[in-house]
């Protein structure tokens, strides 16, 4: 589960999950509904493997998601289904998706970077808790 969070110039995510994957996971949904409109309809027609390297489950978060901006803000890439694993070393993710239309996807927010500004990844009795601001 995650959910939007409005912040001054920012907007924040909070995301909720059982595990440190599955949160991971979530966090990127949150990111691309940021992104899009619409993430539905986001077609998982296209796979790239995104590995970030580090052992603090903030900074691998900060890094995740900025890899995925850096992403559509290099090669226009949108992903909407996400297979996540932290190991030891870091983050490896697996992401489907394909490369944005604008016949077919409508821009949400126009996201400058993410930020470390109240960067938060931390257990909870039901799992795994985040907090990640966006610069929009």
């Amino acid at each position: 589960m995650f959910e939007l969070c409005d912040h001054t110039a920012d907007l924040g995510i909070r995301a909720r999950a059982a595990s440190l994957d599955a949160l991971m996971g979530e966090a990127a949904r949150g990111f691309v509904a940021v992104l899009v409109a619409d993430p539905d309809r986001i077609e998982p027609r296209e796979e790239e493997t995104f590995t970030v390297v580090g052992t603090d489950p903030a900074w691998l978060l900060r890094d995740w998601i900025a890899e995925l901006h850096a992403a559509f803000e290099l090669r226009r890439m949108l992903f909407r289904d996400f297979l996540v694993s932290v190991g030891p070393a870091g983050l490896t993710a697996t992401a489907r998706g394909e490369r944005f239309d604008p016949r077919r996807h409508e821009l949400g927010h126009e996201i400058k970077a993410v930020t470390q500004h109240e960067l938060d990844v931390r257990r909870t009795p039901d799992g795994w808790e985040a907090f990640v601001l966006l610069d929009i």
